[in-house]
């Protein structure tokens, strides 16, 4: 684990292959044994694969959610507040488990946060993709996880870059 850790870097760059059907079960099993507060499972997972919905997510927000068009995956987390209220944790959580769960079978994946984000003045980014993908209101999107075939290659940090001062023991 610690190696998937020290190797695992936001890829934003994909090549045009489809995430193959067995790699994205795998995915999904992931996520389905996510951990969650009091084992409520609040959260749903829309994957979306289809080209033309997958460009339309990547204009969800102004800023930053455009890498997404050349994914050929994309995993839309999502929780239903009306069933925890801790589901924007549990979403985090198995947001990153897919991250950890697509580098360990080679894939890259980048986080697009989509809570409290704005798609325009006038529509937040949330209602974009619930409208989009047809949601119910009770679910609510936490974020988009874009996976796909590494078309770009990035350095692990270096240990010696990470800022061990925001560790305390004992104490602050």
């Amino acid at each position: 684990m610690i190696e998937i850790l020290r190797t695992r870097r936001s890829i934003r760059k994909y090549e045009k292959k489809p995430v193959d059907e067995k790699l994205a079960a795998i995915l999904k099993e992931a996520l389905l044994r996510c951990p969650s507060s009091r084992g409520i499972n609040p959260w749903t997972f829309v994957f979306v694969d289809e080209a033309s919905l997958v460009d339309k997510l990547s204009r969800s927000k102004e800023f930053g959610s455009e890498f997404l068009k050349g994914a050929p995956l994309a995993i839309v987390v999502c929780g239903d507040e009306t069933k925890s209220d801790v589901w924007v944790e549990d979403c985090s959580i198995a947001s990153i488990v897919a991250h950890l769960t697509a580098h360990s079978l080679g894939l890259g994946s980048c986080w697009i946060q989509i809570r409290n984000r704005d798609h325009s003045a006038s529509q937040s980014a949330e209602g974009y993709v619930q409208e989009l993908l047809g949601l119910p209101k009770n679910l609510k999107v936490e974020a988009i996880v874009a996976v796909g075939h590494p078309k770009e290659s990035k350095n692990p940090v270096p240990s010696e870059q990470l800022d061990y001062g925001r560790i305390k023991h004992n104490r602050y």
